[in-house]
C-alpha cells in the first residue's frame, strides 16, 4: 500500500493542478483526478474519476468559496465526472463527503498557488447563465420576500419546464416529500400515501372546504376533490397553475377543484375547514413567519386545522439562509428554520399544536427515485431544458438525498388547530389517522 505524502515544494517550484489538489487535500484524494495540464493524482484504479478540462474551470474552482466553484465548473461542462451518471451523482457525492477534506492554505502556500496558476486564473469570470444573482444584489433590487422578489424566485425554479418535471417527478407531479410504507414502494405509491396522510390528519370529508397554499401542480387539491372536498389551490408559478387546471379538467374535478395563479397572501375566502401548506414554508422567509401563520389562522373557521409540511433545520441555532449553491441555482431566497421555530411562531399566532412528525428518511427515499427518473430520462430531460440545467438538478437532488440521510436537514409535518372561543379544539382524544 502506498502512503500518500503531501508535496513539499521548494522556493521557486511551481505546482501542477494535481499538485495543488495534493497540497490542499487532507489525506489521499479519494477518486482519480486529472487535469488539462496533464497532471493527475488519486488512485489510478478508482471507479470514479474527475477531469478538469479547461482553464475556465480552474478559475471557477479557485475564485468561489466552498462548493460553489466546483458546482460552477461542473454545470458549465468544465469539470467532467466518469463512473457516475450526471442525473444521479449520489455515489460520488457520498464518497467525497466521507473521504475528502480540504484545508486552508498558509500564506506561503497561497502565494505558491497563485504563482503556479498565474494571476489570470484568479480573475473571476461570469458564472453559468443558470445561476441566479447573488443575494446581496437581489437585495439592492428589492426586499427579500417582497411579492415581486418571491415571484422571481418561484419563476427561477418552478417555471423551468412542465415536461421536465413530469419526467423527473413522475405522473403524480408532486414535488415534496413522499411517505413510504416500505423502502421498495414506488414514488407514485408513496406520493399517494402522503396525500392520504395529510387528508386524514386534516380530517377531510365530503362537503368540506380546503385551501392549499403553494399548491404546486395541484396534487393535494385533486386528491381532496376525489374525496368530495371543495379545494382551492394557489401558486405563484404560472406554469404550475396551467398544468394543474388542465389536470383538474382531465379528471373531471372542475366542479370541486380549482388552482389559481396567486400569491398565498392574496388567497381568497375564509372559514375554511382546513389549510394545507406543503413545501411553501421554505419560501416564506423566517421574518415573515408571524404574518404567515396569522394569515393561515384567519383563513380557518374555529376548529379548523392546518397541516404545515416543510424542510427544516436539525436544530434551532443554525442560520436560516441556504448555502451558496442552493441559493444561486435552486431556491433563491430560500430559508430553513428548525421545527422549534416553526412551532413557536404557529403557537404565537394562536394555533394549538396537536402533532409533529419528522419524515426526513422518507425524503431521502423520495430523492433517490427522482434521481433515478432523471438518469433514466436523461436524454429527453437534456433536450427539454439543456444539459447545464439538468446537471443542476442532479447535483441538487443527490446532495439533498445525502443531507437527509445524514440528518443535515429534516422534513416536519406540523398539525395545528384553531380552537374555538371556549378553547375546544374539536379533535378526537387520540390520533385518528394511520401513520
Amino acid at each position: 500500500m502506498t502512503t500518500f505524502r503531501r508535496p513539499t515544494p521548494t522556493k521557486g517550484d511551481l505546482l501542477s493542478l494535481a499538485g495543488i489538489v495534493e497540497l490542499l487535500a487532507e489525506g489521499r484524494f479519494p477518486v482519480r483526478f486529472t487535469a488539462y495540464d496533464g497532471s493527475a493524482t488519486g488512485p489510478p484504479d478508482s471507479e470514479i474519476s474527475v477531469h478538469l478540462a479547461t482553464p475556465r474551470g480552474a478559475t471557477y474552482l479557485f475564485t468561489a468559496p466552498g462548493d460553489l466553484g466546483m458546482a460552477r465548473a461542473y454545470i458549465a461542462g468544465d469539470l467532467h465526472a466518469s463512473g457516475v451518471h450526471p442525473g444521479d451523482p449520489y455515489v460520488a457525492m457520498r464518497l467525497m463527503a466521507d473521504e475528502l477534506r480540504f484545508r486552508r492554505p498558509t500564506m506561503a502556500e497561497l502565494a505558491l498557488i497563485t504563482r503556479s496558476l498565474g494571476w489570470q486564473r484568479l480573475r473571476p469570470v461570469p458564472p453559468p447563465p443558470q445561476e441566479s444573482r447573488p443575494r446581496w444584489r437581489r437585495t439592492i433590487e428589492g426586499l427579500a420576500h417582497s411579492r415581486h422578489r418571491d415571484s422571481e424566485a418561484v419563476h427561477h425554479h418552478y417555471d423551468v419546464s412542465n415536461r421536465f418535471y413530469e419526467l423527473v417527478l413522475g405522473p403524480s407531479m408532486s414535488y415534496t416529500c413522499a411517505v413510504f410504507e416500505h423502502p421498495e414502494a414506488s414514488v407514485e405509491q408513496a406520493q399517494e400515501r402522503k396525500h392520504e396522510l395529510i387528508a386524514d390528519k386534516l380530517g377531510l370529508r365530503a362537503g368540506m372546504r380546503l385551501l392549499d397554499v403553494g399548491c404546486g401542480w395541484g396534487g393535494m387539491v385533486r386528491h381532496a376533490a376525489r374525496r368530495g372536498v371543495r379545494a382551492l389551490g394557489v401558486t405563484l408559478s404560472v406554469e404550475q397553475a396551467r398544468w394543474a387546471q388542465r389536470a383538474i379538467l382531465r379528471e373531471g374535478l372542475d366542479g370541486l377543484a380549482q388552482v389559481r395563479h396567486l400569491d398565498y397572501r392574496d388567497a381568497p375566502g375564509s372559514d375554511y375547514d382546513a389549510v394545507s401548506s406543503i413545501g411553501l414554508n421554505e419560501h416564506v422567509g423566517v421574518h415573515n413567519y408571524p404574518s404567515y401563520f396569522a394569515l393561515l389562522l384567519a383563513k380557518l373557521r374555529p376548529g379548523g386545522r392546518l397541516l404545515n409540511h416543510c424542510i427544516t433545520q436539525p436544530d434551532n441555532r443554525a442560520r436560516a439562509q441556504t448555502d451558496a449553491f442552493i441559493d444561486r441555482y435552486v431556491f433563491p431566497d430560500g430559508e430553513l428554520a428548525g421545527a422549534g421555530k416553526i412551532i413557536t411562531e404557529a403557537q404565537n399566532a394562536g394555533f394549538e399544536l396537536r402533532h409533529v412528525e419528522n419524515l426526513r428518511e422518507h425524503y431521502a427515499l423520495t430523492l433517490k427515485q427522482w434521481c433515478a427518473n432523471l438518469a433514466a430520462h436523461w436524454d429527453e430531460c437534456v433536450a427539454e431544458v439543456g444539459e447545464p440545467t439538468a446537471r443542476v438538478w442532479g447535483l441538487y437532488m443527490g446532495a439533498s438525498r445525502l443531507s437527509f440521510e445524514r440528518n443535515g436537514i429534516q422534513l416536519h409535518q406540523v398539525l395545528a388547530v384553531r380552537p374555538d372561543g371556549t378553547g375546544n379544539a374539536h379533535v378526537p382524544l387520540r390520533p385518528w389517522w394511520h401513520s
